[in-house]
């Protein structure tokens, strides 16, 4: 039988992690919950670096992407707020998706709800698509017969995220794209023009002049080796991609992310705002601070924010506050810190969810100005390089212009 790791809030509130023996993710979740525990992940344990390297996950089965939950939340809480039950509304879904892998979900969930399952319940049995904090607010909703308003602000999460996600994306398709043809141009000139002046030079018996052989020589490499170089780039992609599955050379990683001049303060940006965003809408469906501090750990994105959380969340059981909790780690921008102060002063749900508006927008405005740095960058050290084959080109030209004279 697979084993599982996994991560869940026990009875007392402290957090637990360990190794279990289940069928699937969703046997290991059913476990912890009926010894009363709160299951935030349950992922099979890949036994190590290289077993993991040899065994990497190609697929997901029937997980269903960020853009197809948002959707299913956004029509089911519709739905409920319409004055529709719950198996209607899941028939409903049912009925009115085309996607195969969306109606295997909801089949799923809709069988387990008329067998008397509460929604909770159902969705954590389909761990791949519906995380930890979703099923955390959907059980609050339901304790607190709040259900559709929950599912309704679980779905502006989802699509406030998804909106975040596609910022990032779309800013850097323009940069990565001038990148590719840069690059592509630059190697065409190198493997296909600059070699034609080798006979010209040959026939007259002359040298190549000095910058043109260097250049010829370093296309001659490209032309030999340049799909093992691509083998050998695409290999310790994949080795960094796996070590970085491990909690040291991630945590390293994150840390060094943050401390970049640039890109380290629009890191901080991004992660203030997931973590207030999915603060504010836990607190505001009635779930206790130090709960949802455990739920929203794994969802800030950075290891190193993560340790931050889990030592704020130990000094509020303490009994501090938790803004001078969170600014000890040095981790979030004082914005943040500040806002938080303010809302512990007040109402603490509803003052995170406006920080996060001011993150959002802040961390859209820092994307723009990341792009608008990149492509001048971009332009002008590939300008310089293609300038300078040209200028080979034009040398050779002229030497031989001088030959034929």
């Amino acid at each position: 039988m697979p084993a599982f790791r996994y991560t869940a809030i026990a009875r007392g509130g402290e957090t637990i992690r360990g190794t279990l023996e289940a069928a699937d993710e969703a046997a290991v979740i059913a476990r912890l919950q009926r010894d009363g525990s709160i299951p935030l992940q349950a992922e099979p344990d890949t036994g190590g670096f290289w077993h993991g390297l040899l065994h990497l996950e190609l697929g997901r089965g029937k997980a269903l992407s960020r853009q197809d939950v948002a959707e299913v939340t956004r029509e089911l809480s519709l739905m409920l707020a319409a004055g529709q039950d719950l198996d209607r509304a899941l028939r409903f879904l049912l009925e009115t998706t085309a996607r195969p892998r969306v109606r295997a979900v909801l089949a799923g969930i809709r069988e387990a709800v008329r067998d008397g399952a509460s929604l909770a319940t159902a969705l954590g049995r389909q761990p791949r698509s519906f995380p930890p904090l979703y099923v955390g607010l959907v059980r609050a909703g339901e304790a607190g017969g709040t259900l559709a308003a929950t599912l309704d602000q679980m779905a502006e999460l989802l699509e406030r995220e998804r909106a975040l996600a596609a910022n990032v994306t779309s800013a850097l398709i323009y940069p990565g794209l001038l990148l590719v043809v840069a690059i592509g141009s630059i190697a065409l000139l190198l493997t296909r023009v600059l070699p034609q002046f080798v006979p010209l030079f040959e026939q007259n018996g002359a040298a190549l002049p000095g910058p043109t052989q260097l250049l010829i020589t370093v296309g001659d490499l490209v032309s030999g080796y340049g799909a093992h170089a691509v083998l050998a780039v695409a290999g310790a992609f994949l080795v960094l991609r796996q070590a970085l599955r491990r909690p040291g050379p991630r945590i390293f990683a994150d840390r060094l992310l943050l401390r970049l001049p640039i890109l380290g303060g629009l890191a901080r940006e991004v992660l203030a705002a997931r973590f207030t965003r999915t603060l504010g809408t836990l607190l505001n469906n009635g779930v206790p601070l130090v709960s949802a501090m455990a739920i929203l750990r794994d969802t800030v994105g950075n290891l190193a924010a993560v340790a931050a959380v889990d030592q704020a969340t130990l000094a509020v059981k303490g009994g501090a506050g938790l803004a001078r909790s969170l600014a000890a780690s040095g981790i979030f921008p004082t914005r943040t810190i500040h806002l938080l102060q303010l809302g512990e002063e007040a109402e603490l749900g509803p003052m995170a969810l406006r920080a996060a508006v001011i993150h959002e927008e802040k961390s859209r405005t820092g994307l723009q100005r990341l792009v608008s740095l990149l492509v001048p960058v971009i332009t002008i050290v590939m300008g310089a390089a293609v300038a300078g084959i040209v200028s080979a080109l034009l040398l050779a030209m002229l030497n031989l212009n001088d030959l034929a004279t």
